[in-house]
């Protein structure tokens, strides 16, 4: 009777034990060792494996084991219906040999059983659902007080748990590379040396953020609306060593200012009415990442004190709470106003200013640009065309009016632009006739010639740049190659293509 009871609750142990291993990390491997072992201590098992059904290979093969030797877990594989465990996955139900020495079906195939005699062997399935992942098998030596169907029972608890902790860590495992691929993805589209430029005002902007990526330093952005800060934002975030973490963002002129304490600092329940749960702020999200705050002179000063202390301490409470939160974030903040003017006016904290501008950048308007007018015309047609499966062009004088535009609303009116004439349009070819009516009326045809086209102003202006960059180097190709970001076989065939010589200009 006592050891009945004693055998019970070295089950209930093992169960308990093993469940806790299962879900104490994402480590499936680890936690699947530490589990055969547990089945060790607990429950006098000499050998133990997980077998697990690879559908690359079709093969069985031992992703753990306890009392085996590596050597000994590497010629563990076994084709389905094959051997005990082989025979094990096809029919889906658990064998239990008593005598291993008397089974002929038994393979050995991992050479770890000299003596096989009085060696009990029991193997179960591991499944979910109707899914068959592979089976647990373990060794014992043969005891008659010992009850085979209860050892069978609690491995086929064990198998189940095992089976779960499977499914979930595939799941993790999908999820994760899903992330890590976005994350490539987002590297790669914004990283900072494929933003979409040929201007020297851009490329200093783009050479001042490769040097500021790095670092922890806060950066301010300056510019009009629509120049493209949230880009250059997501580009220092992705060029960090935080790609890896959050990036998150706010429009600080997007919300009121009730709102705007909540959304970047958090509540808890009951804070204010509606306040149904608690809710991490915008601060919390981006711990260990990046926080974009666009349009940061619009927050009122009560804000601006609270943000200060976010810099300066790294630290808050959240609305309603007195729980004190701490933060790794780095801020990169944008603007279109006259900060300094609004601190003599007394609307904008000076210290705030100080915090914020550590590393001021200012995005020249498109009209201060205009040789990045055509490729990044060239690039949203590109992806217009793509979006609404077109093949869209544009003709010489068309693009004329483009480049001579002002572009009060810069890159943003002109992708908006670029996507009203894509969708629009039924010829094919985008004419100066169709483009709206406020980009024609403020430019006179007259200082128009016809000839050119995209393709032929892209490589005037790619041919400015790299006499320009020649001057720059003393005509060294090799020096200029590497200014211009590109190889010294490329410049030296568009060196050729174009006819550059030492007295170009």
């Amino acid at each position: 009777m006592m050891e009945t009871l004693k055998r019970k609750n070295e089950e209930l142990a093992a169960l308990l034990d093993v469940s806790m291993i299962l879900n104490s990390s994402f480590e499936l491997e680890k936690n699947l060792l530490n589990a055969m072992k547990t089945l060790s201590e607990h429950l006098d098992m000499q050998r133990g494996t997980i077998t697990l059904f690879d559908r690359k290979t079709g093969e069985l093969r031992i992703a753990v084991a306890h009392g085996l030797t590596r050597e000994q877990i590497a010629r563990g594989k076994y084709r389905i219906g094959e051997g005990i465990v082989g025979r094990v996955v096809e029919t889906g139900s658990p064998m239990v040999i008593p005598d291993l020495g008397k089974e002929p079906l038994f393979l050995n195939r991992t050479k770890a059983r000299i003596e096989k005699d009085n060696v009990s062997f029991l193997c179960v399935p591991i499944t979910i659902k109707d899914e068959v992942l592979g089976v647990l098998s373990v060794d014992r030596i043969f005891d008659k007080m010992v009850s085979v169907e209860e050892d069978l029972r609690v491995l086929q608890i064990i198998a189940t748990l095992i089976g779960q902790a499977i499914k979930i860590h595939s799941a993790y495992e999908t999820e994760r590379q899903k992330k890590e691929e976005l994350t490539k993805e987002l590297k790669n589209r914004y990283s900072l040396p494929n933003i979409i430029s040929v201007s020297d005002k851009m490329q200093e902007v783009i050479k001042t953020c490769l040097k500021v990526a790095k670092s922890r330093a806060n950066v301010l952005l300056r510019g009009e609306s629509g120049t493209g800060k949230e880009l250059i934002a997501k580009a220092l975030h992705y060029e960090s060593d935080r790609s890896n973490m959050p990036f998150v963002a706010l429009n600080c002129a997007a919300l009121p200012e009730t709102l705007l304490e909540a959304e970047l600092f958090g509540y808890e329940k009951g804070a204010f009415t509606g306040a149904v749960g608690a809710k991490p702020g915008r601060f919390e999200l981006a711990n260990k990442g990046t926080i974009f705050l666009d349009e940061i002179g619009d927050i009122n000063l009560s804000i601006q004190a609270k943000l200060l202390r976010v810099l300066q301490e790294h630290t808050f409470e959240r609305l309603g709470g007195t729980k004190t939160i701490h933060v790794d974030v780095r801020v990169v903040a944008a603007t279109n106003r006259n900060l300094e003017e609004m601190v003599k006016a007394g609307k904008f904290r000076e210290d705030l200013y100080w915090r914020l501008n550590v590393v001021p950048i200012f995005i020249p308007a498109l009209r201060d640009r205009r040789e990045d007018i055509p490729p990044l015309i060239e690039h949203f047609l590109k992806r217009f065309n793509k979006e609404y499966e077109k093949n869209i062009t544009i003709n010489p004088d068309a693009l004329r009016y483009l480049i001579e535009y002002a572009w009060p609303g810069n890159v943003r009116e002109l992708e908006n632009t670029i996507e009203r004439l894509v969708v629009l349009n039924e010829s094919g070819i985008i004419k100066a006739d169709e483009l709206p009516a406020y980009i024609k009326d403020k430019i006179s045809i007259k200082n128009y010639t016809s000839e050119g086209s995209l393709i032929v102003e892209k490589e005037r202006l790619e041919k400015e740049r790299i006499i320009e960059a020649l001057k720059k180097c003393n005509f060294n190709q090799s020096k200029a190659a590497r200014l211009l970001g590109i190889t010294q076989r490329q410049i030296g065939y568009k060196i050729q293509k174009y006819g550059i010589t030492s007295i170009s200009s």
